[in-house]
């Protein structure tokens, strides 16, 4: 028989439980969940959208050494995921690259406002829609019941989401504790700060709100604004904020 495989990539931090919890829906099928220990997961981001397509896809396909290589289902800015085994060197597949740093990509996607793992999306502490999962695919609503799916289903129709995920700069430099409270010029709350590295990261805000001035309170007890943004990639009716 010809067996079938899904690769599931995941946050390496909730390995051992996400492989219980989908061990807990296997339902008696004939499906073997395993972790795949000896891939690695590469981030092939392009230097100018739309510009290195051609090239890259030319060095894989001369390749025996990916075993997978596709467009990140997000958004096409966040280019394409390559799996290999992890003795490879991605570099030898695609030469004309160069070897970044997890900053670099976090950065990246930071810059975005693309959300990844249980940091930016804590379980239990986030919807779907609130985190534009809808945005990237992350969302069916053709598909039957799944957990949330009525809510969510419901939420989707009535077209109202009051909080988004978004891209949050921060205006001045400073340390900010993760899951610190957003607040106007007036220090009403209107959100709170899900992730950062550096000057970058991602809020939960109210959309009344976003073009307001917003400030977070730092580590050194002072306020300092941030500027939060509205994605590009976002669909066009939605930008409209």
């Amino acid at each position: 028989m010809k067996e079938h495989f899904v690769l599931l990539e995941h946050d390496n931090n909730i390995k051992d439980l996400l492989q219980k919890h989908m061990l807990f829906y296997k339902i008696r099928r004939k499906v073997s969940i395993v972790p795949c220990s000896s891939f690695s997961v590469w981030s092939v981001l392009p230097s100018e959208p739309g510009k290195d397509k051609e090239n890259i896809l030319q060095h894989v396909m001369n390749s025996k050494s990916a075993l997978f290589f596709g467009s990140d289902p997000r958004t096409a800015k966040m280019g394409w995921r390559l799996i290999v085994e992890n003795q490879v060197n991605p570099l030898q597949i695609i030469p004309d690259s160069r070897l970044g740093d997890i900053g670099d990509y976090h950065r990246h996607r930071y810059t975005l406002g693309l959300p990844e793992g249980v940091k930016d999306l804590p379980p239990g502490g986030c919807l779907p829609l609130e985190s534009n999962l809808a945005y990237m695919n992350g969302v069916s609503f053709t598909k039957g019941c799944y957990i949330g799916q009525e809510l969510t289903a419901r939420t989707h129709h009535t077209g109202v989401i009051r909080k988004r995920l978004m891209p949050v700069q921060f205006l001045e430099s400073c340390e900010a504790t993760e899951s610190s409270d957003v607040v106007t010029e007036t220090r009403k709350p209107v959100g709170k700060l899900r992730s950062c590295i550096g000057d970058l990261g991602l809020a939960l805000l109210r959309q009344v709100n976003t073009m307001e001035k917003l400030f977070i309170l730092s580590t050194k007890n002072s306020w300092v604004q941030i500027k939060a943004g509205i994605p590009d990639w976002w669909p066009k009716d939605d930008r409209n904020i």
